[in-house]
């Protein structure tokens, strides 16, 4: 009789793979709570203790690391040396391994786990039974997912038994899970400082001097950038998928860039805000009442750029969002649900993606434990802390750290707009200088070598809304202004009021300037540069 055993952590699916294998003769051997929920479905199991002749001790750290089960894995079928180790040993085959490993990943997740409940969290057994399975894969199938248990039962039902590309693909996931959960508690252990009272996780005091990644492919994408250029999406072991799609044409390379950039831009606001990016710079965005306001307002910012954008709200799609959406030219767009009324207008464009973000907090609470952004450069990788605009986070003028420099202080509606234009600079492509009102982006400079070019920018995209559009706006500049000639040039543009980070050499000429004009300037002491 052939023989499966089972001890997995995630016991989804597990009642039914076991009637399945039951069913087609094989002898169930099963640990701990596994044993349990089978026994539970009536089934008939082989405790491991049967097995290895010694109870499950130390709080289940030692139950299947012995000769008999090992034995059993790795005995090559087709040696007869092995065969008759075996035999000579009382150590039947093992046919069948179905395990998944402790929860660390979800413990580690909890910065609240204390440090020795975290090292119970991480599974030693396991492991080595995944990986005497996958290396004797061509005798033995291993199965460390529940997503593969119907496949399984499938491929066991095959005259000859299953394949073995199917058992390759088994073993090669096997190899991939041990080596992600590896992965994953290096990268946690890296955290840990050991002190005279013991050991703590350390969060926020810097980066881990040992960064572990493992990432498994979730699918190809057409190209990358450009066509010639190949592409794909990975994601990290434990990691939510980044975004669920709802409807539409496969996601691109940068469909999911403009996706990942519209939703940082939305999270940072807690009342309804909405964002249309191309080239993961902003077109406009805007806030309102409503969802469907705040999407007309960020579009109507700068019409003509809008047109096949991708756009972020912070609310659901209610059916009056749609229409507004589906009114023009949109590649994709990404909300945390959409209501069932608004499906049905977003289906009669077919091709549009729509997409729901793995994790939409409001007001930056998505990026407050300091996610890690990796870019790759020759011979090596950098890596940084996600930038937050912590210092918008509260209302404005009450947030800590903020200095008006000029003789004019800003007026209450100057403050709230101010506010709104420095949650957006911090994520738009450096130099840039935007200029909004309190709700609304009236123009954005993006991406220029000098903040002066930034301003002509912004000033060209205004006209069409006529010389006066930015009169009596406010400007954000995402670091400082090196010389007064940025400034003048927000002046002549019609700003009244300036955020800026201030810290240069020049800052009085630039404060002079500032009085010169009547402007009020505020000081945030924080820059935002976004290369």
């Amino acid at each position: 009789m052939r023989r499966a055993l089972l001890s997995v952590s995630d016991k989804s699916g597990l009642v039914e793979l076991g009637r399945g294998l039951a069913a087609r003769g094989f002898e169930l051997v099963s640990t701990g709570g596994t044993a349990r929920a089978l026994q539970e479905a009536r089934l008939p199991v082989i405790g491991i203790s049967d097995v290895t002749g010694f109870p499950e001790m130390m709080d289940g750290r030692v139950k299947t690391l012995h000769p008999r089960v090992h034995g059993g894995i790795l005995a090559r079928r087709g040696r007869p040396d092995d065969l008759a180790a075996a035999a000579e040993h009382g150590i039947a085959m093992i046919d069948l391994v179905v395990v998944n490993l402790y929860p660390f990943v979800k413990a580690a997740a909890n910065p609240d786990t204390p440090f020795d409940a975290l090292i119970e969290e991480i599974d030693i057994g396991g492991p080595s039974l995944v990986r005497a399975a996958a290396k004797n894969f061509q005798d033995v199938l291993v199965v460390v997912s529940p997503a593969d248990y119907p496949a399984v039962l499938e491929q066991l039902d095959r005259a000859g038994g299953p394949t073995r590309e199917f058992r390759f693909e088994l073993a090669r996931t096997a190899f991939a899970h041990t080596g992600s959960y590896d992965t994953a508690i290096a990268s946690t252990l890296a955290t840990v400082a050991a002190g005279p009272d013991g050991f703590h996780r350390q969060a926020g005091t810097g980066l881990p001097p040992l960064l572990s990644m493992a990432l498994h492919k979730v699918r190809d994408l057409r190209y990358g950038e450009n066509p010639h250029q190949r592409a794909a999406l990975y994601e990290g072991f434990g990691m939510a998928p980044g975004f669920m799609p709802l409807q539409g044409k496969e996601l691109s390379y940068t469909n999911l860039l403009d996706l990942d950039a519209a939703v940082r831009m939305v999270i940072e606001f807690t009342e309804p805000a909405a964002v249309v990016i191309k080239h993961t710079n902003p077109c406009g965005a805007a806030t309102a009442a409503a969802a469907a306001e705040a999407y007309v307002r960020a579009r109507d910012a700068d019409p003509l750029a809008a047109f096949g954008g991708i756009v972020g709200l912070n609310r659901p799609i209610d059916a009056a969002t749609a229409a507004a959406i589906t009114s023009t030219f949109i590649e994709a767009v990404a909300a945390p649900s959409v209501e069932p009324a608004a499906l049905e207008i977003l289906a009669k464009k077919a091709n549009m993606r729509v997409v729901v973000p793995a994790r939409v907090v409001a007001n930056g609470e998505a990026q407050a434990q300091e996610d890690l952004e990796l870019r790759s450069i020759v011979g090596g990788v950098l890596v940084q802390a996600r930038d937050v605009v912590r210092e918008a986070h509260a209302p404005w003028p009450g947030a800590d750290g903020l200095k008006v420099v000029t003789q004019r202080q800003p007026t209450p509606e100057e403050w709230q707009a101010l506010r709104f234009a420095w949650r957006l600079c911090a994520h738009v492509k450096s130099n840039t200088v935007i200029f909004t009102a309190a709700d609304r982006t009236l123009a954005i400079g993006a991406g220029q070598m000098s903040r002066v070019d930034a301003v002509k920018v912004a000033r060209m995209k205004a006209e069409s809304a006529g010389p006066d559009a930015l009169k009596g706006s406010v400007a954000a500049s995402d670091a400082f202004f090196p010389f007064r000639d940025g400034l003048d040039a927000v002046a002549a543009a019609g700003a009244t009021a300036v955020v800026q980070p201030g810290g240069s050499v020049r800052d009085q000429e630039v404060i002079a300037a500032a009085d010169e004009h009547g402007l009020a300037m505020v000081f945030t002491s924080r820059r935002h540069f976004r290369h």
